[in-house]
């Protein structure tokens, strides 16, 4: 049985793990597919060709591209911002400044001041947070309405929407009319929603990006290159070139490219890494050494007996990020609700104002409670608590020496 591990882009709650792994799952040849919204990965088991996957998953309404390790064996390296490109965050900075002005007049208000801004100047800072910064909620809502399905995003866009569209009927009936008074407008609520969600996302990834750079540490500690002894001379190899059965001079100093047993010389190894033993272990010809580890003294000459993928550094990193994939059973129970959740939510959300504005005939409240069902139903927590907790405390262990696996 082959496992494929796909790279997700576009996830953004458990909805949207329930929708990929059920899209995995239909694949022939997929016997069992799991998404874990943390690491934004996917492993499938099965026979199914990886480009069938990774089309499952683009039809779901999301990007997947194959991870495949290189021929070092290392983990690949996750993705990172594109050089030139603005940071993470300016979407929040941007988002909150916009915001601001509109909450001010609120925080004020206790206080006897009032300096509630003009209507179109509300407009003016509210519409670039709703339809610039926050138009990745809009795309994303619709390739899951596309999907067939709901997620985060389309709540946070019907929500945020809709406390918008309604400032603007406000605005424009009172000019309309020739009202003197400010009608009572609630772009403050959409706006300052969006820039509270992009800032959770936002220290969401940064939580990931923290975590993950423990597992980076580790498959740093692999050399790039190779001293192979070939014909009876030194050449510095690529450790991608690196084959079993070469000879490895390994200086005082260096880290061993590779796992592999002492054939001459004698020294002390530092192998902490791997074992936690803080004192350096002595090492002479017969004994095996771990790729790795640093050489303090002596020159050794090692024998190359596992490379690339199979040596014990490479395998242990692999077994740390199998571990953080692996769903916890109440995550399981978190899937089966979320695949449910988001529909009951649009339909509590339309009770809601089909229930206040027929009651009570105030459509205006009526809407607004709408809303707020809307966003405060968004389930990012949801998917995201148990993930996010079994990766915290591995990349923990792991920055402190304790390797946990599956």
């Amino acid at each position: 049985m082959i496992n494929t591990v796909l790279n997700i882009d576009g996830m953004t709650c458990a909805s949207c793990v329930a929708r990929v792994e059920k899209a995995l799952r239909a694949v022939p040849g997929v016997s069992g597919a799991s998404v874990n919204l943390a690491t934004e990965k996917a492993s499938v088991q099965g026979q199914a060709a990886p480009d069938a996957l990774a089309g499952a998953v683009r039809a779901a309404g999301y990007e997947a591209d194959i991870e495949l390790p290189d021929a070092t064996g290392a983990a690949p390296v996750q993705r990172r911002e594109a050089s030139g490109t603005l940071p993470a965050w300016w979407p929040v900075v941007a988002a909150m400044l916009l915001s601001l002005p509109l909450v001010l007049p609120m925080l004020a208000a206790p206080f006897g001041h009032d300096v509630m801004l003009p209507g179109w100047l509300q407009l003016a800072l509210a519409t670039p947070v709703q339809f610039w910064l926050g138009a990745r909620f809009y795309r994303a809502g619709w390739k899951a309405l596309r999907a067939g399905s709901g997620n985060m995003d389309l709540l946070v866009a019907l929500g945020t929407s809709a406390a918008y569209g309604l400032s603007v009927y406000l605005l424009l009936s009172a000019g309309a009319h020739g009202a003197h008074a400010e009608p009572h407008l609630y772009f403050e609520t959409s706006a300052v929603v969006i820039a509270l969600v992009l800032l959770g996302k936002w220290l969401e990834g940064r939580a990931k990006r923290q975590t993950l750079a423990a597992l980076d540490a580790l498959g740093r500690l692999r050399p790039d290159e190779a001293l192979v002894r070939r014909e009876g001379k030194d050449v510095r190899v690529a450790l991608a070139e690196l084959r079993v059965g070469e000879l490895m001079v390994v200086k005082p100093g260096a880290r061993v490219p590779a796992d592999g047993v002492v054939v001459d010389g004698r020294s002390h190894l530092d192998e902490s890494l791997l074992t936690g033993e803080s004192l350096p272990v002595a090492k002479e010809p017969g004994e095996r050494v771990a790729g790795g580890a640093v050489n303090a003294d002596g020159l050794l000459l090692v024998e190359a007996t596992a490379v690339g993928a199979a040596t014990m550094l490479s395998q242990i990193i692999r077994m740390v990020e199998d571990a953080q994939a692996v769903k916890a059973p109440i995550q399981r129970l978190v899937d089966r609700v979320s695949a449910v959740f988001v529909p009951v939510v649009l339909a509590i959300a339309l009770a809601t104002l089909l229930g206040w504005g027929l009651a009570g005939g105030d459509w205006q409240a009526a809407l607004l409670n709408a809303v707020a069902v809307l966003v405060i139903a968004c389930p990012c927590a949801l998917g995201l608590a148990t993930p996010t907790a079994v990766m915290v405390g591995t990349g923990a262990a792991a920055r402190h020496g304790i390797l946990i696996k599956d």
